[in-house]
């Protein structure tokens, strides 16, 4: 099953993305708010089976968030099933 992030709000210094699969069902979400020098990041996903495809959507994002402001400390919270994940954020 492939998973899609479909845009709900959008600021500039916050977004949520409803995290949908190819027929458009909701399995989560995924929020930003950037505030100063700090960038917050919650999200949460539903279902396990695809925990991996979830971290290659996550990953990249946020790398590219911080790129635009390169002094950003991200605090993250991510959920899948209800169990606490980790992703990479690469400082350059």
């Amino acid at each position: 099953m492939q998973i899609y992030f479909s845009p709900e709000f959008y600021r500039e210094d916050g977004q949520v993305l409803n995290i949908v699969t190819d027929k458009n069902k909701p399995v989560g979400y995924l929020a930003f708010l950037t505030l100063e020098k700090k960038m917050y990041v919650y999200g949460h996903l539903e279902e396990e089976g695809v925990a991996e495809d979830f971290k290659d959507l996550v990953s990249p994002y946020i790398q590219g968030l911080t790129k635009v402001k390169s002094d950003l400390e991200v605090l993250s919270y991510l959920t899948i099933g209800g169990k606490k994940v980790e992703i990479e954020v690469e400082k350059e």
